[in-house]
């Protein structure tokens, strides 16, 4: 590994971090809107910061998820919540602030769990699976724990389809030998659409409904209009 790939990996490193700390400020801000204690604020700020990261390894089965094994990620989960609690975000660029991490962690998450899977050896359809994830999956164990429908499944702007594009931007790139790139690409196409999406609020169809077609429609009117002249003629009910 050369240089800049290390260099770029500490890079992804410290998003990967901010993210996890922005995710846990956003589970202890749906902490608050729940009113619960410090102790709700934690475990919700853990489950939002790293949940997606711990299924992801718990999976892979490639030894304990890395949440536990680096102690950075815990810490900023855990000071995440207490921020939270102490603080409550109200400002506009606070929010912003928290967006754009937020934004960021969603394609630094999903290359990162995509990479992790191809390097386990498992194929490019189970490294997209785990990317998204890896980048949504903490939200919506939070999502659930709140008794809410998580916010993957729809009724919201694009989040779940921007961890699909930038973990199948990072299978390509890997198969062409150049993950650092991938990362990159990844990382600030994911969090572009994102905010894209909250910027003009893309969302995804919730149903799609098929016309019928005019000649049936014809027919049926032509049908029913029949039926109801012959049971005025007879002075009867039309046939069932």
């Amino acid at each position: 590994m050369d240089l800049n790939a290390e260099s770029f990996n500490e890079i992804l490193r410290f998003v990967d971090l901010s993210g996890v700390f922005a995710n846990a400020i956003l589970g202890g801000i749906a902490a608050r809107t729940a009113r619960l204690d410090i102790v709700g604020f934690v475990i919700l700020a853990i489950l939002s910061g790293l949940g997606g990261g711990i299924i992801r390894d718990t999976l892979l089965q490639q030894g304990p998820p890395v949440a536990l094994t680096d102690p950075a990620y815990l810490a900023l989960a855990i000071t995440g919540a207490v921020v939270a609690f102490f603080v409550p975000f109200r400002g506009r660029w606070s929010q912003r602030s928290l967006v754009l991490l937020d934004a960021l962690a969603i394609g630094s998450w999903a290359a990162v769990g995509a990479q992790k899977t191809l390097d386990a050896g498992l194929g490019w359809l189970a490294a997209i699976a785990m990317g998204i994830v890896t980048a949504v999956g903490g939200g919506a164990v939070r999502d659930v724990m709140l008794l809410r429908i998580p916010r993957i499944f729809g009724g919201n702007t694009l989040y779940a389809t921007s961890a699909l594009v930038s973990s199948v931007e990072m299978v390509v790139f890997s198969a062409l030998g150049m993950p650092t790139l991938g990362s990159l690409v990844a990382m600030a196409s994911g969090a572009a659409l994102s905010l894209l999406a909250r910027r003009y609020g893309w969302t995804l169809p919730t149903e799609v409904r098929i016309p019928r077609p005019r000649l049936l429609t014809d027919v049926g009117r032509r049908l029913r209009r029949r039926h109801g002249t012959d049971a005025s003629e007879t002075g009867g009910e039309p046939p069932a």
